[in-house]
């Protein structure tokens, strides 16, 4: 069972739910797919992790081969390649279909393997954690994502912390979820970044329900507006300081507050049968 974390912005508390419900529930698999600024390995102080280089197919030319015909560049849609008096690819904007390799009449194209991003992998007591980060100055991040998920390819329970937002790299993440935890804080800003992620996922017909960071915070009334988005409450972590101080020296929670990881095994149950209910 894959269960994705996410919302619409960043700093909400994605990464203290991943790690809270994976230590809360046990054995389980915790993958950190926010791979421009991964933090679970922090939180759970992973130590020599094993690395794996990640690469994408990348086009290069044949210069004896090119006759400068510009099937190319014509073809592809990112203009990641300029054919004018010679042949010039733009690395970064290359999306690695393919496409260029085949519409090439004279055969001139070929592919090497350019490196991205790397893949981390370790166990810390009874989770299996993995997590990415890609490399500085790449802007796709999907290639670093899909491998960090495929390492993470296993039978039992996935805990997922994806990326903040709502662009391709979130959906990336979360599109084979089987459940999506959207994590939010109880203010107007919160409210309105979680109804972008609402309108996003919707069309992926992924059930979801919303936790509610940071709860008591101010005198706003999320519980009316989480309501008339349809967005089922489904668990409220209170604006605490004990919670605020554990999390400030990098230690989760649940490992001093016994009685929170009663709560999250308690909404692991709930999430389980809800999920097995939409099949």
């Amino acid at each position: 069972m894959k269960i994705a974390v996410a919302s619409g912005k960043g700093g909400t508390g994605k990464t203290t739910v991943a790690v809270n419900l994976a230590l809360s529930i046990g054995e389980c698999t915790l993958l950190d797919c926010d791979v421009e600024e991964p933090n679970i390995h922090m939180l759970l102080k992973v130590d020599n992790p094993k690395e794996t280089a990640v690469t994408v197919p990348t086009p290069r030319v044949q210069t004896d081969k090119c006759v400068l015909c510009q099937e190319c560049s014509a073809f592809c849609k990112f203009n990641a390649i300029f054919v004018g008096r010679k042949f010039i690819i733009y690395d970064q904007l290359c999306h690695s279909c393919g496409g260029c390799k085949m519409v090439c009449p004279t055969k001139a194209i070929y592919e090497i393997d350019r490196e991205v991003g790397t893949v981390y992998e370790s166990t810390v007591g009874n989770l299996r954690v993995i997590y990415g980060t890609l490399n500085i100055g790449e802007p796709v991040a999907t290639a670093v994502i899909k491998a960090v998920k495929e390492h993470g390819t296993t039978e039992g329970t996935t805990i997922i912390d994806s990326p903040p937002g709502t662009a391709c790299p979130v959906i990336e993440t979360v599109h084979d979820a089987d459940y999506l935890i959207l994590v939010t804080e109880p203010t107007p800003f919160g409210m309105h970044d979680l109804s972008m992620a609402i309108d996003v996922i919707r069309p992926l017909n992924i059930p979801f329900g919303v936790i509610v960071n940071k709860a008591g915070m101010g005198d706003y009334d999320y519980r009316e507006q989480c309501e008339k988005m349809g967005a089922p409450i489904i668990l409220e972590i209170s604006f605490d300081r004990k919670i605020a101080e554990l999390y400030s020296r990098g230690v989760p929670f649940v490992k001093e507050l016994p009685e929170w990881q009663e709560r999250f095994k308690e909404l692991m149950a709930k999430i389980i049968k809800e999920a097995r209910n939409n099949v």
